[in-house]
């Protein structure tokens, strides 16, 4: 059966947000959408000054304007003021929401839970999940379908695991985390080193640990290894992207945010609040400063001070990365006039 669909009058949009209305109040919004795309009937969002255009062509009825935009609804149309639009969109988007999954409080017949697991009170355990022993798992968290939990692991309270989520032996995950699908945390750290034979590797054990800050949110496939000795940490509030590696013994700070199909190779200490683009490769034993921001496909061969810009491979400040770029365009024309 299809869920039943929500619609808001415009103005009780406004109110939760604290916006202010321009044009026609008395419009009811059923749905959101890119302003490309979207229909009538349905809101979307002008946060900077090149969708201006867009939203001149577009067919939406309303959209959010963050404030200093100069853009005017049109007739029929509206528009909602308010201080940052992308905000915002996130508080409306929590409006229009759809109901979970559902998931059953309580452990599934099909699922397997050690007698010396400890649950709290309102603990979800979904079909095929494995809850190993001496697992702790806090009040009101929920293990979706074949998720499972080896041995001794602590989960705080309020986490939300997906399906095929494997978290290994020894590890912590703090309250009001959320694991996407097949994300694994605590798999051996890549450790090997040659044989004194010359013709083979010695694995190194890896028998530390990972500890997944509050409020850690981590995407669909990713990787968390345990440390070679310690832990891995990810600090409190950091979301990391799909498809992410982080290595062994890395220290990664307070809300990070980590970009899709970045590496992040051992031993690798991340201050509070770095910002990583998609495609970065970091390369053992380097500092990220807090607050640096680092490019989309950057490669990261040196440490990066506090705050600081880069770009490029191998990264360098992002003036001088786009200093370089330029330079390379005009390189053929250059070639052409040089008596080789």
């Amino acid at each position: 059966m299809e869920p039943s669909r929500k619609s808001y009058a415009l103005e009780a949009i406004a109110r939760q947000l604290s916006g202010t209305i321009v044009g026609d109040a008395t419009l009811v919004i059923t749905g959101i959408e890119q302003i490309e795309i979207a229909e009538p009937g349905q809101l979307t969002f002008v946060g900077g000054k090149k969708y201006v255009p867009l939203w001149e062509q577009s067919r939406a009825s309303a959209a959010l304007v963050s404030e200093g935009l100069v853009v005017e609804p049109g007739p029929g149309r509206a528009l909602i003021r308010v201080h940052n639009a992308d905000l915002a969109m996130a508080e409306v988007l929590a409006l229009f929401e759809p109901p979970a999954p559902v998931a059953a409080t309580g452990v599934h017949p099909t699922a397997t839970v050690d007698a010396t697991a400890t649950l709290g009170a309102g603990v979800t355990i979904g079909a095929g999940c494995f809850v190993g022993a001496g697992v702790q798992i806090g009040a009101g968290t929920k293990l979706y379908p074949h998720v499972t939990i080896l041995d001794e692991t602590r989960i705080g309270a309020q986490c939300i695991l997906w399906p095929g989520v494997v978290i290994r032996d020894r590890c912590v995950v703090g309250n009001g985390c959320i694991l996407h699908p097949n994300v694994s945390i605590g798999a051996d750290g890549f450790g090997y080193r040659p044989a004194a034979d010359g013709r083979s590797l010695v694995k190194i054990p890896q028998i530390g640990t990972v500890t997944l800050g509050d409020a850690v949110e981590i995407g669909a496939n990713s990787c968390v290894d345990r440390g070679k000795f310690s832990a891995t940490t990810i600090g409190a509030g950091t979301k990391i992207d799909n498809l992410v590696q982080i290595g062994h013994n890395c220290r990664i700070g307070r809300s990070c945010v980590i970009a899709a199909c970045t590496g992040v190779a051992g031993s690798v200490t991340m201050g509070d609040g770095v910002m990583v683009g998609g495609c970065v490769a970091l390369r053992d034993h380097i500092t990220i400063g807090a607050g640096a921001r680092i490019g989309g496909g950057a490669g990261v061969m040196a440490d990066v001070a506090a705050g600081k810009t880069v770009l490029g491979a191998p990264a360098d400040d992002y003036l001088q990365a786009m200093r370089q770029f330029a330079a390379l365009k005009k390189l053929p024309d250059l070639i052409k006039h040089l008596k080789l």
